[in-house]
């Protein structure tokens, strides 16, 4: 037998979130107490378990092997429950709370769904089901005793634990910020639409009692919200987890450029005693090539310090106030013109530094400002002035 598109994309979506649920497993069995971190496992593998089971091609053949007619109703309803449990379980712990209250939230919710799984399961046995339905198992057996209330639960149960999510995750998203506001804001529409799957079929369910026909709801719209409710939680929940990695990222990047003047300058500044290991920048993470960089950059300004003259710090502090520049930037633009001049002077005249007291070291705290005051306009006619060449604040 071969799978459709559309069962290829249950296969798709089951099997990632049961590797994920898998890769979290060892974590689980270090830290066995951790009930947020065993709600997001039941999570996983319930979501996995339901996206494999609900493809019309599993459903029939679990019939088939078990012999017994639409035994993979219950079966993908019970595990649909248990992620909507898992779903409310998981934001429960999630959300910051006192520990007895979150604890005794956890084990109502845990006690209801376990309730409605064996009602579901018990209900399924009393009833009589003998004609094979994949996709209008609801609507077909509306009407018959036990199976009709079999459905009714599934779907009540299902629809007040996505409601109660998405209410507490709107209600959270307003207390906090960043990617954790974003996902929580994602996550809150996405149970909504899950919300409206169980509305749709249960609208068609109640139209076959009243002698009505509105099956296309269950096999032609609401499976349309399978897709998006996917999406959208994978990305709800992975945001605030992705999101502050990616935002350090960002920040280690827009440093690393932002160091760059700087880099060039003194890159080839001898450092005795420093070990500079080549980190290249494909195979480095941003945050560690920043770390080694700055480490670099601060043995480099050490390396200079003998050299530094107070004198000629002071005569361009004055001359870049002159031009124009603030205190703040003087000072930056100042330190920048003392140290090309201390590298000029270590590279003409090596082991020869200036007899005067050490410079202050507060520029070796202040590295952006220092790397971002090597463009200024105002430093190219400041060294011309001190004897430096010009090119000498963008030497490779």
């Amino acid at each position: 037998m071969t799978s459709g598109p559309g069962d290829l994309g249950f296969y798709v979506c089951g099997t990632i979130l049961l590797l994920v649920c898998a890769l979290k497993i060892p974590a689980l069995l270090r830290r066995r107490g951790d009930t947020l971190l065993r709600a997001a496992c039941v999570l996983l593998f319930a979501g996995g378990c339901q996206m494999l089971l609900a493809a019309p091609d599993s459903i029939t053949t679990l019939n088939r092997l078990t012999g017994v007619p639409n035994v993979a109703a219950p079966t993908v309803y019970t595990v649909t429950t248990a992620f909507a449990g898992a779903s409310l379980l998981l934001i429960i712990n999630w959300r910051p709370g006192p520990p007895e209250q979150t604890r005794r939230f956890s084990r109502i919710c845990v006690s209801a769904y376990s309730v409605v799984i064996v009602a579901i399961i018990v209900l399924f046995w009393a009833g009589n089901a003998p004609v094979e339905q994949v996709t209008l198992f609801d609507v077909y057996y509306a009407e018959t005793p036990y199976i009709r209330e079999l459905i009714l639960t599934y779907l009540v149960a299902q629809g007040v634990a996505m409601t109660a999510a998405s209410a507490l995750c709107w209600r959270w998203s307003n207390d906090v910020h960043g990617s954790l506001r974003a996902g929580l804001r994602i996550l809150a529409p996405a149970y909504l639409t899950i919300v409206c799957y169980d509305v749709i079929r249960l609208v068609a369910v109640a139209a076959r009692w009243t002698d009505h026909n509105l099956d296309f709801l269950v096999d032609r719209v609401s499976v349309l919200l399978a897709a998006p409710v996917a999406v959208l939680g994978a990305i709800g929940f992975a945001l605030p987890l992705v999101g502050p990695r990616m935002a350090r990222t960002a920040r280690a990047v827009q440093q690393l450029r932002q160091l760059t003047p700087l880099w060039r300058a003194l890159r080839h500044v001898p450092t005795p005693g420093a070990i500079r290991a080549p980190q290249p920048w494909w195979g480095t993470p941003p945050a560690v090539l920043l770390t080694g960089r700055k480490t670099a950059l601060y043995d480099a300004l050490l390396a200079l310090t003998p050299y530094c003259d107070p004198a000629v710090r002071d005569f361009a502090y004055r001359a870049a106030l002159r031009g124009g520049d603030d205190e703040a930037r003087a000072a930056a633009t100042a330190d920048a013109a003392m140290i090309l001049v201390a590298r000029d002077q270590q590279r003409t005249h090596p082991g020869q530094p200036h007899d005067v007291t050490r410079a202050p070291a507060r520029h070796v705290q202040d590295l952006l400002p220092l790397s971002s005051a090597l463009t200024s306009p105002v430093l190219p006619n400041l060294l011309d002035q001190l004897g430096v060449p010009k090119e000498a604040a963008h030497h490779e």
